[in-house]
């Protein structure tokens, strides 16, 4: 059986690598002038309802839903596209936020925000591939890669929502 070609791999690789680096580039750079501080909280707000539509989504699929399914990962995709936007607009004019936490509760922190920063990187080419194999109409590879990326997404939205938690006294 020959495989489909899945759309749009260039782009996705392109994006994949692209957008990692400039989020990198640009929290070294600073923009004066702008009080984006109320930025974190809305962000975070994004990642949260994010995590709950992406489970609705599961549970519509789930039920054969496929039009709601569609539509809650395309809300999804788009609300992950907002936060980082935000995400980097608010580095971008902001000092870094240091966490103050000590004892365990500093190695929880560090170890949610670790994997939370490795994984929203790994998890951009998984998502775009699942997706683009959905819009391809390859279901069966699309459902195979998506049991990988919906634990991911599912995550690093979550973990975002818990680091922000658990820094935002500290803001």
């Amino acid at each position: 059986m020959k495989r489909k070609k899945v759309p749009y791999t260039n782009l996705i690789i392109v994006l994949s690598v692209a957008i990692p680096l400039v989020v990198l580039i640009l929290f070294n750079v600073k923009i004066e002038g702008y009080n984006l501080s109320f930025l974190p909280p809305i962000y975070a707000t994004i990642n949260g309802i994010t995590a709950i539509l992406l489970l609705f989504a599961l549970a519509f699929i789930k039920k054969g839903n496929v039009s709601v399914h569609q539509l809650l990962v395309k809300i999804c995709m788009a609300l992950s596209l907002v936060f980082l936007l935000l995400y980097v607009a608010y580095h971008a004019t902001s000092d870094a936020t240091h966490f103050g936490g000590e004892g365990w509760l500093r190695y929880v922190y560090y170890f949610i925000l670790i994997t939370h920063i490795l994984l929203s990187v790994c998890v951009i080419p998984v998502v775009l591939f699942t997706f683009s194999r959905a819009i391809s109409g390859d279901f069966e590879r699309h459902k195979k890669l998506a049991k990988f990326a919906f634990p991911l997404w599912l995550y690093v939205a979550i973990s975002g929502v818990v680091v922000y938690l658990l820094i935002s006294p500290y803001y």
